[in-house]
């Protein structure tokens, strides 16, 4: 896409207002729908007698129906635009949320989670992509930010509102008012997302300004298969360099923070279960703020040179330490360490845009939804693996604590391995 072509495709300041408020409610959905699980999972222990590696799997459902999406949706993207895309989407969405308020056993759960999950996908890359040829590159990064406070919201919202909801319409009725609520949102992005203008492949790649770009990229003008160009994808350097922290540091973090915080909080530190949402919500008001202030300042930053690969090479140490403390402290580790897990976690956020601006605007749709893919398959490894983990470790006849404790020191050390993947490879973007 030339010059010419991009320019006359940037929305007005309006019309870019407009634009952003659609996504941002469907994500807002969809985030709540995917940190819900950790406010309901006593309720659905109980109902359902779940152990925690069926506890982890139900939450890694979500996940593991969002990754299945991920390698088509970016061709998608690329050659339909956010608008068709998207509405396809949440129309899965409204369906599984339908199936689980009427689910009467485990696998009906799992089964309408995995339908949830796939539904909601293309809520952030959808509007990452469209971002990514509607909105002048300074504000790319800006509107990034914001749509993960927007996240936050969502997953404010599943903490101590769910929880106030629940004794008085139960979990079945919630999901059925997220259905309706998800149709709304549909209706909202008719109206107000512009239809996606295709254009003319270019005959040779365009190439960032920080040269992030593989040399092989392939530069013909015929479309490869969707798997070619994924392999494509993946022989980008930077991509494979963002590849392990992105599976283990960012996917652990959603993970920690939609499931695994809860149930510490619970099991571990011996909170009630009014306690843990109260916990779980002032964890996501210290994110809503984090990515507010993520939003604010990494322009400024950027300006500066401190890009994305400085910030997490700066601040990820601090993330492994604060898990140091959690594994350290076990019973004393409440709502407080966690959201300094959250917060300082909050860096590796930055290499999902960057990965995209890794790559010309015509590839953008897959590069992102690639990455994605890295990322919710980490959610759901980490979800389910560290149910597992804890379960057992149990059965080697460790205490319920314990057990925690050494689960998080397995997550822990997968960490730090990515990390030092991250510093060793020092592919520049």
């Amino acid at each position: 896409m030339d010059n010419k072509e991009q320019a006359h495709d940037l929305l007005s300041l309006r019309d870019a207002v407009w634009v952003f408020v659609a996504f941002a409610t469907a994500y807002f959905l969809s985030a709540l729908l995917r940190a819900i699980t950790a406010t309901l999972s006593p309720t659905l222990s109980t109902e359902f007698g779940l152990q925690a590696r069926d506890l982890g799997l139900l939450a890694g459902g979500y996940f593991l129906g969002f990754s299945m999406t991920q390698l088509p949706l970016g061709h998608w993207l690329d050659a339909h635009g956010p608008k068709k895309v998207v509405l396809r989407f949440l129309a899965v969405a409204v369906v599984g949320c339908v199936a689980f308020a009427l689910s009467t056993n485990f696998t009906g759960l799992l089964l309408s989670r995995m339908l949830i999950g796939a539904g909601v996908s293309a809520c952030l890359m959808a509007p990452l992509t469209g971002y990514r040829r509607w909105l002048a590159p300074d504000i790319q990064q800006r509107a990034n930010s914001w749509m993960l406070m927007t996240g936050s919201f969502g997953m404010l919202a599943s903490t101590l509102p769910v929880q106030w909801l629940l004794p008085t319409i139960g979990w079945r009725w919630m999901f059925g008012m997220l259905a309706l609520l998800l149709l709304l949102a549909m209706g909202l992005m008719v109206i107000k997302v512009p239809q996606w203008r295709l254009h003319a492949e270019p005959k040779t790649p365009e190439i960032s300004a920080d040269k992030s770009l593989d040399a092989n990229t392939d530069t013909t003008p015929d479309k490869p298969s969707i798997l070619a160009s994924y392999a494509q994808v993946w022989r980008n350097p930077y991509f494979r360099r963002m590849t392990p922290i992105g599976f283990f540091n960012y996917g652990g973090l959603i993970a920690m923070q939609t499931l695994w915080a809860g149930p510490w909080m619970a099991k571990v530190a011996g909170y009630s279960s009014l306690e843990a949402a109260g916990g779980l919500f002032w964890i996501n008001v210290s994110m809503l703020f984090t990515f507010l202030m993520w939003g604010l300042i990494t322009p400024k930053l950027y300006i500066r040179g401190l890009n994305a690969n400085r910030l997490i090479m700066a601040m990820t140490p601090i993330n492994l330490l604060v898990q140091v403390a959690i594994v350290w402290a076990g019973s004393d580790a409440g709502a407080l360490y966690w959201a300094l897990f959250c917060i300082s976690g909050s860096v590796v956020s930055l290499a999902q845009p960057a990965v995209g601006s890794a790559f010309p605007a015509s590839e953008a749709g897959k590069a992102l939804s690639g990455y994605n893919l890295v990322l919710f398959l980490g959610v759901f490894c980490v979800q389910w693996g560290f149910g597992l983990l804890v379960d057992l470790f149990r059965n080697f006849g460790l205490e319920q604590v314990a057990s925690f404790q050494f689960a998080m020191a397995v997550f822990l050390i997968l960490c730090m391995v990515s990390y030092l993947h991250f510093v060793r490879h020092k592919t520049q973007r």
